[in-house]
């Protein structure tokens, strides 16, 4: 198996954990234009790891506005095997409260504006959405949060609506409904596009509000989420590091992620021009510089 490497997407409080040696930022150019921001390259102890502000620095991009197929293929390019998202959510569940975290295995997507593919020119691929998260991944980080004793949910299912806006209670309503978990903005397509990338992928939810629905609770709004985000900071920092410590004890022999382009590619050969391979190059290489 390709050794592996760990990058993380999320916020800036992620990116200023004591221990981190070797620090520098990198700008990475991509075929789809520029990700949010440079990436951070940093190592704890031999592991060297790779993070991304999905928002940029200052939080500056819309979650609509964030270029998801720069931001894959730039952590692909610089190696990494492995995605941590770590994401702000609504709950949609009393027994989610604000400060508890919630490893999601399953999404819902709400979204509409956003281009969800890398393949959307000339070369078809359908990849496999069933299991959209690593097991293996969910396992890490289930053990990470027992050891720094945080409260936390195992599974459970994360709507993307499209923001940037906050639902209608009619919304959050519908969405109960369904017996989802949390709701954000920002996991897809993220995760579609991880798995176009052969990326194994893992979102830890951190529950900011209730988001509208719960008749006890205002209504949801920055200032809100921005208090209960700088309560879980700390948290979401331990985290990451007992991750990075130990991510590699976790088997992903099985992944879905793993080789999954092998059996996604619909196109003949024969009508892919080189352009586009060219541009496919750092998602899809393996498969497509294949000999046939």
């Amino acid at each position: 198996m390709k050794k592996r490497k760990l990058g993380i997407i999320g916020g800036s409080g992620l990116y200023k954990i004591e221990g981190f040696t070797k620090t520098k930022w990198k700008n990475i150019n991509t075929p789809w234009g520029k990700p949010s921001d440079d990436i951070l390259i940093a190592k704890l102890g031999n592991e060297e790891v790779c993070f991304l502000p999905r928002h940029s620095r200052g939080h500056k991009i819309n979650p609509t506005n964030i270029n998801f197929r720069a931001n894959i293929d730039a952590m692909k390019q610089l190696g990494v095997t492995d995605i941590i998202s770590v994401s702000a959510v609504g709950s949609l569940k009393e027994s989610l409260e604000p400060g508890k975290f919630i490893i999601i295995d399953q999404f819902i997507d709400r979204t509409f504006s956003r281009i969800k593919t890398f393949f959307d020119q000339e070369i078809v691929a359908h990849v496999s959405m069933a299991k959209p998260t690593s097991p293996g991944l969910i396992k890490c980080c289930e053990a990470a949060l027992k050891k720094i004793n945080v409260t936390h949910q195992v599974g459970g299912t994360y709507v993307v609506m499209e923001g940037p806006q906050f639902s209608t209670l009619a919304e959050s309503n519908l969405y109960r409904s369904w017996n989802a978990d949390v709701i954000g903005m920002t996991n897809m397509p993220e995760a579609k596009l991880a798995r176009e990338a052969e990326i194994r992928y893992c979102t830890v939810a951190m529950v900011t509000d209730y988001d509208c629905w719960h008749p006890d609770h205002d209504e949801v709004d920055v200032s809100m989420v921005i208090q209960t985000l700088m309560k879980n900071a700390a948290n979401a920092q331990n985290m990451i590091k007992e991750i990075i410590k130990t991510f590699k004890d976790f088997s992903v022999e099985k992944d879905p992620a793993n080789n999954c382009l092998d059996a996604a590619i619909i196109t003949d050969p024969k009508m892919r021009t080189n352009n586009t391979r060219k541009k496919l190059k750092n998602i899809a290489g393996r498969v497509l510089y294949k000999k046939q």
